[in-house]
């Protein structure tokens, strides 16, 4: 059984308790710190550098043309179009400007930004800051935002499993098997792998036609680069 001294104390602990102010530690100030409060609470102004680090370009008379920047613009990708085609065009159109102090490299990365827009365009700018140095860089990480490997998956998957469609024509085929090769260029198979899917997703007439045509069963013939897409 408790007395009313005790009583009174075990109140008064619980009070202490109650009042004991909860201290919270902010981040330490060096001393040696002489900005103002004001000066301490604006913004930061680090962190606003493109995301693609240009090497420094030392030659002289430089310029990018305003008529390349048009080419490039003309072909925007939004980020639902095909990103293997967009490089492709890419890589067209500024193979064909040049400089003998330039490395082609660096006149990529330079005209780059202009090629995109939209969603693509969002999602360079978020990228942090000097985390692209080189094309090899950039490439990566372009495919690897807008073409994810459940992608590859599925377009690896349509060329092991691709067949004849009923009335489809040879060259109808194999028009539609090439799509699926350019839509996914790094699927890995070789050459003679591809020439077996395709001869094999063949009706009978038409293996009967290839045979005929390469002078016998075309699979013991020669992998000659054919139907190369």
């Amino acid at each position: 059984m408790r007395t009313r001294s005790q009583t009174r104390n075990r109140n008064r602990n619980r009070r202490q308790q109650q009042l004991t102010p909860v201290i919270v530690e902010g981040p330490e100030i060096p001393m040696d710190d002489n900005r103002t409060m004001a000066q301490m609470l604006q913004a930061p102004i680090e962190g606003y550098e493109d995301a693609i680090v240009v090497p420094l370009i030392n030659a002289n008379n430089f310029e990018l043309k305003q008529t390349l920047i048009n080419l490039v613009q003309s072909n925007q990708f939004t980020g639902r179009q095909d990103p293997h085609n967009h490089l492709r065009f890419f890589n067209k159109v500024t193979s064909t400007f040049r400089h003998p102090d330039v490395p082609n490299t660096s006149i990529k990365l330079l005209l780059f930004p202009f090629s995109l827009e939209g969603e693509a365009r969002i999602w360079l700018d978020k990228e942090p800051p000097r985390s692209i140095l080189t094309w090899d860089d950039l490439v990566s990480k372009f495919i690897n935002q807008f073409f994810p490997p459940s992608k590859t998956t599925y377009l690896r998957n349509e060329i092991i499993n691709f067949l004849q469609k009923p009335n489809e024509t040879f060259n109808e085929a194999w028009e539609r098997f090439k799509g699926l090769l350019r839509q996914c260029p790094h699927h890995g198979f070789s050459e003679l792998h591809q020439l077996d899917t395709f001869y094999n997703s063949l009706n009978t007439n038409d293996q009967d036609a290839l045979d005929s045509a390469a002078g016998g069963n075309f699979l013991d013939k020669m992998p000659y680069r054919w139907f190369m897409p």
